[in-house]
């Protein structure tokens, strides 16, 4: 009876290690939100970069030091809502699109809701889905997209009241590109255990150099190259496009959908 009630008391403690990650990630987009808040609109722009690099790395220790529970899945997707949904929706506010009136807070709503609806449509298709592509853009790179812009933008001292409209088009598409049927690349099919050739860790290296000249507009770039990459990898994909490859019910599940082979 004694060992059944702690086995019980054990079984309601939370592994720590994943969720330390976790709660980093969280703190990192509570940052972003107060120091854009505050005008401080670089700093919040890198936040949530450091929020996306927790975030990859609580999966992966949680799945190294066999600590995955459903405590930790949960408590993951509302930190990831709050970093990669409500983190840059409110610095794009804050930094392009306050002076837009209703405009500005619609494009900042349309990528909060996109980002909820992006989470939970990824929390239902765990365990049915293509590991290998994502089903739209993940809510870290559509993060990405609006923290790079903005990071290089108070980088190059850019007038976002000059840009504002294009502020409110870019966090507008960008929302709407989460919650589209675009596949994605996830890279899950990488063998990150496996043994790779020296020209490959020359590679990484150089990959790490050349991101640290230019760290802002470098990451830029790359997340706005992903971004775009969807709808490309799609449209190859499909000898006709429908509306289904675009948005609606997944196509993959459609058997009349008719895809290259």
């Amino acid at each position: 009876m004694q060992n059944s009630a702690n086995q019980t008391t054990k079984n309601k403690g939370i592994y720590l290690l994943p969720n330390l990650f976790t709660t980093a990630g969280l703190f990192s987009g509570f940052y972003a939100v107060i120091s854009s808040m505050n005008g401080h609109f670089e700093s919040a722009a890198i936040a949530i970069f450091v929020a996306m690099i927790c975030d990859g790395l609580d999966g992966r220790v949680a799945r190294m030091t066999n600590t995955q529970s459903d405590f930790g899945a949960e408590y993951d997707s509302m930190a990831d809502m709050v970093s990669f949904g409500m983190a840059p929706a409110i610095l794009a506010y804050n930094w392009a699109l306050s002076d837009l009136g209703k405009i500005g807070w619609m494009a900042a709503f349309i990528y909060c809701a996109a980002a909820a609806l992006r989470l939970a449509r990824f929390n239902t298709q765990v365990g049915s889905a293509d590991k290998r592509f994502f089903q739209g853009l993940a809510s870290p790179a559509a993060a990405a997209v609006i923290a790079g812009s903005i990071w290089s933008g108070s980088t190059y001292g850019v007038d976002p009241t000059k840009i504002s409209y294009l502020a409110a088009f870019i966090t507008a598409l960008v929302g709407l590109l989460m919650v589209s049927n675009f596949k994605y690349h996830s890279f899950k099919d990488v063998d990150w255990k496996g043994k790779v050739n020296f020209l490959v860790m020359i590679l990484v290296v150089a990959v790490f150099a050349i991101i640290s000249v230019e760290p802002a507009i470098i990451l830029c770039i790359g997340f706005y190259l992903y971004a775009l990459s969807g709808p490309f990898i799609t449209l190859k994909s499909v000898d006709k496009i429908k509306v289904g490859h675009i948005v609606g019910d997944d196509p993959s599940d459609d058997p009349t959908v008719d895809e290259k082979k």
